[in-house]
């Protein structure tokens, strides 16, 4: 379990009517909520970021705070913290975070009627199976980063790994196989490589023996670096395909690249992404295309969606039932 900290420093804001941040009143206790995500699953972290970024106005309180119970409490994906803080009577937005592929089921949504259940699903995107979605459970739209726009001045690639739910024998075979040539070729093509994963960090080092000792290169936990920051400042977007890449991608109307897929959820979703977007795939990293210029393209791969802008406030939308969840719980 994991918390994360939205804001640094003394002041306290609250939404007006409209929505709008204020300052809150002199001597008005800020709201507090509790900020819940798998470590572990690249796409649970990103999400919980991406909503925290528009709770200011909430004042974050640790899991193992000795304080009163929170006043809200937004968890993605760790359905046993969902339980436990239901039963104590705290209000929870539950969130899924990824893309459940063709078997895996989106737990028990609607277990409890202390908390409200989201999924993270593009409007554009279908669900996969309809008739297996619990009763209660609504799409948030695109869980887009805070950030719209890129650096001006960019470079290097980030390769962006998650091994979450994805076979051990599979893992090792891409570690160990696959991954040091693209590494090799971000380098020659690029100048750096920034390697993120979710797991498996010490295997990732392991593998990259004589590369990750470069300066040229880094390897690092999603969880200890800013993912979307580092990709603002990207020339080269290489990416396991998951709804969290895609989203920062698309938001950015930047390229986007997929590693191969590992897993069934992830050769899911890149299939029925495919269908709809022509994301290019990392299966050969000498093909020239992988390692295309970073503006060309970029206009075909995002246009073949039609635009709703509405759909990329996934973030805000979440954002928007805690707060009211905070003030008028279920």
């Amino acid at each position: 379990m994991a918390v994360l900290t939205p804001r640094e420093g003394p002041e306290t804001r609250r939404p007006d009517r409209d929505g709008a941040e204020r300052q809150s009143g002199p001597g008005e206790p800020a709201r507090r909520i509790l900020l819940v995500s798998r470590d572990e699953q690249l796409d649970s972290l990103l999400a919980r970021r991406r909503v925290a970024a528009h709770l200011r106005d909430l004042r974050p309180v640790p899991g193992t705070s000795d304080e009163a119970p929170p006043d809200v409490a937004l968890v993605c994906d760790d359905e046993a913290a969902t339980a436990r803080l239901s039963a104590s009577g705290v209000p929870v937005v539950h969130l899924y975070s990824g893309h459940p592929g063709t078997t895996d089921a989106l737990g028990t949504a609607g277990a409890t009627d202390r908390a409200l259940y989201r999924v993270h699903r593009p409007g554009w995107l279908p669900d996969p199976d309809p008739t297996r979605a619990p009763t209660g459970l609504r799409p948030t739209g695109v869980l887009a980063p805070v950030r719209s726009a890129r650096s001006r001045q960019r470079a290097g690639t980030l390769l962006l790994l998650s091994l979450w739910d994805v076979p051990a024998a599979e893992a090792d075979t891409f570690v160990d196989t696959t991954l040091p040539g693209l590494v090799h070729e971000a380098l020659r093509r690029t100048g750096r490589c920034e390697v993120v994963c979710d797991l498996r960090l010490t295997p990732i080092r392991a593998a990259l023996a004589g590369l990750a000792d470069r300066p040229e290169v880094r390897v690092s936990r999603a969880v200890d670096v800013d993912v979307d920051t580092l990709h603002a400042g990207a020339r080269v977007f290489l990416a396991a395909p998951t709804l969290g890449a895609s989203a920062l991608a698309q938001a950015r109307r930047a390229p986007l690249v997929f590693l191969p897929p590992l897993g069934g959820a992830q050769r899911d979703l890149a299939a029925r992404m495919r269908r709809l977007v022509p994301v290019p795939c990392a299966d050969d990293p000498r093909d020239p295309g992988v390692w295309a210029p970073p503006d060309e393209g970029v206009t075909t791969l995002w246009d073949a969606l039609a635009p709703d802008l509405d759909d990329l406030r996934g973030a805000q939308r979440v954002a928007r039932t805690l707060r009211q969840l905070s003030l008028a719980p279920l």
